[in-house]
Formats: structure tokens, sequence, C-alpha cells
């Protein structure tokens, strides 16, 4: 049979992803959370709950990030995040009981939100629907993990998504297909880190951003980790004004929110810096409400920067992760945490020297135990992370 040349040619059909991999059907039970290294400090993530379409731009030595959403739906968030924390603690558990494990899951909306203490019902379902989209949205283009032969690789957080339904609409099961730069991060286990399920009660997005950074670089060093608050700033992406920022960090100093962890202000010279000391290793859930207050990069007065802080999220949710202790290892910190214009001054600390004066500390020194391999390797006095000169210099 002859086709006819005026008739309109049909697009070919788009092969699903799913149709060449086995699907990795999540199995029931609870799993410890996980998470993936690389995206536990870099900013990959909006961290406000409203809708963000302004690029994320990052560079760091060569580390480089950027991230795009769509204005259709934004740019996937720090909540959205925990649909990844989620398939991360799936897989190692699936592993760890010697189960075949794929980029291709398939599994209930109730498992999900069971499993990163959210509610259950309809509209929790509609708000995962959403953050399924955003994922699927946002566009990431980074060089981490990039091989000599090239420089970026660029992906989304998921390729694809479909749910399953009945005629009445009710919802019976969710498939998604994950990215391979996620997933080879999480079968390769020196790049996932057990997290306190108490993160999942933390309720703004700097403090949640926050509590990633803390768990990768101090991890259970006895000393802690110090970093620059404008370094934080710049690591964290965040749309709020530099000054905005530093309150949220002082508020959040003040709040001691940060499950296993405190946060001192500090100051050397006309250095704001945070140190991040780690305390009881716990992964006992928070039991009361953390005290949501103000938000993120609102512009307040004198006299209300002392009562708001910019961080202010959403709902506080029920954590029903079991209780565990957090033995996952910390060996090493991203080249790209570490400025070398602070090697001089690092050499010139000893190992027990402390920062003049902190501003306010809220919590007595706790003395911690660590072993040397939980341990990231050690400086001084923790690692101090700051901005390079070369950016100073342009505040």
């Amino acid at each position: 049979m002859v086709r006819d040349l005026d008739e309109p040619r049909r697009p070919a059909p788009c092969e699903s992803e799913r149709t060449r991999l086995d699907p990795f059907v999540v199995i029931g039970g609870d799993a410890s959370p996980r998470d993936q290294r690389d995206l536990m400090e870099r900013p990959f993530f909006s961290l406000s709950k409203s809708p963000r379409t302004k690029p994320i731009l990052y560079r760091a030595n060569d580390v480089e990030v950027q991230v795009f959403g769509m204005p259709k739906h934004g740019m996937a968030t720090i909540w959205d995040a925990d649909v990844l924390i989620w398939a991360a603690s799936q897989i190692v558990r699936a592993e760890n009981l010697g189960l075949t494990t794929s980029r291709f899951f398939r599994f209930t909306p109730y498992q999900l939100l069971r499993g990163v203490g959210r509610p259950t019902g309809n509209q929790q379902y509609l708000l995962l629907k959403a953050a399924l989209a955003r994922l699927q949205s946002t566009v990431i283009a980074t060089t981490i993990r990039n091989g000599e032969h090239w420089r970026r690789r660029q992906f989304s957080w998921i390729n694809e998504w479909e749910e399953m339904s009945t005629h009445s609409g009710r919802v019976e099961g969710i498939e998604f297909v994950l990215p391979d730069w996620f997933y080879n991060g999480v079968i390769d286990r020196s790049l996932v880190l057990t997290i306190d399920p108490a993160y999942f009660r933390l309720t703004g997005g700097i403090e949640r951003w926050l509590y990633r950074v803390a768990r990768k670089h101090a991890g259970h060093q006895r000393q802690g980790w110090v970093f620059e608050v404008a370094h934080l700033h710049a690591k964290s992406g965040s749309l709020a004004r530099a000054s905005d920022f530093a309150l949220d960090i002082r508020r959040i100093a003040a709040r001691q929110p940060l499950p296993g962890y405190r946060v001192l202000i500090e100051r050397e010279g006309r250095s704001e810096l945070l140190r991040i000391l780690p305390v009881d290793l716990s992964t006992v859930p928070v039991q009361k409400l953390v005290n949501r207050l103000g938000r993120s990069g609102a512009r307040v007065s004198a006299d209300q920067a002392q009562t708001l802080s910019a961080d202010q999220a959403h709902q506080p949710q029920l954590n029903l992760w079991p209780e565990q202790q957090n033995q996952a290892a910390n060996l090493e910190s991203n080249i790209d945490s570490n400025s070398s214009v602070l090697y001089g001054v690092q050499v010139r600390r000893s190992a027990g020297a402390g920062f003049r004066g902190p501003v306010h500390t809220t919590i007595a020194p706790h003395p911690t135990t660590s072993t040397a391999a939980e341990e990231e390797p050690s400086q001084a006095s923790g690692g101090v992370d700051r901005v390079p000169n070369s950016e100073r210099s342009k505040r």
C-alpha cells in the first residue's frame, strides 16, 4: 500500500524507559533514612516553598551545579527531596537484604508518605503528585562525579512517572524512573550517609539544608566543623539576602533544632562563623514541635529581627521511622568546602584552640565520643570553610 504524501505524518511513539528496565517493587516495612552525599551540601534545591524559577548557578573550584525550574511547576524544593531520600533508603535496604534493585520504582503512595513521616490523606496524595511534577521538570547540570572525558551531565530528578488509579479515581500505585546519576550515587555505599529520622520534622528550608551540611561535614567528629556564614550563604543557593540569611542562622543557633548537632555563632575579626558540634547522635524522634518563626527572605525591622526568623516553613510532620543508631561513616569532605587561603590560619591553630569569644551559646559544651572510622580527616579545630578572597572583595 502506497502512503499518500499529503497525509500528515504521525509522530513515532516514544518508548518508555520502563520497558527496558526491570521494576523494583518496594517491599513493606520501614527503612532507615539515608541521604546521598553530593546532595547534602550543594545547592540542588530551592529552600523556599514559594515557587522559584530563578536558576541556581553555583561554582567552587572544579565543581559546578546549575539548576533550572520550569515556570509551570517551579524548581524542586528541599521538601520534594524527601522523595529522593526515601528512594535511596529503599535501595540500600533492599540491597542489604540481597534483593535486586533498579532505577524503575513501583510503589504505593502510602508507602512513600509513611516513610517520610507525612499524613496519608487525600491532600497529601495531591501534594505528592505536585512534588513528582517538580522533580521531573527540574533540570540539573553538574560536573560532580563526571569522568575525565566529559565535563557536565544534565538530567532531571525523575525521568518519568505515572500513577495507576481505578475508574473511581483511587490511586493504587505510582511508578517512576530515577536518573543514572542519582542511582549510581546510591548504590556506591561510600556516597551514602544515614541521617536522623527527626530530620523530617524540621520545618525550615534553611535548617533542613543546614542539618544535611552538618551531617556531611561534622559527622561524628569531636571537634566538629566551622563555616564562615557568608560562605554558607553562597553554598545554600538561597534567594534571601546575605543579611537575612545570617539572621536565619542566628535564630537557628538560638533554637538549636538540628537533631544530633548544636551550632554556635562565633567571630574572628570581622568574620561571622558558625561552629557545628555533634552531640549524642540519636535517632529518637523529636517529641516537641519546632518553633516556626518568620519567613525566609523577609524584610523586617531591627525590632522585629529580635523575634522573627526568616526560615518559616510548613506544618510539623509525624515521624514513623524506627529508632536506630546512626552509624554511617563520614570519611571525607568535599573539595569545594575548604578554601586554600585558610591553610596558613589552620596551621597556626592548635588542636584544642577555640575561636575568640562566641557571640552566644545556649547549651554548655557536651562531651562526644567518636571513632576514627566515623570521622572525616580532621584539621586543627575542625574544618573552616570560607568565601575565597575573590568573592570577599565583591561584598
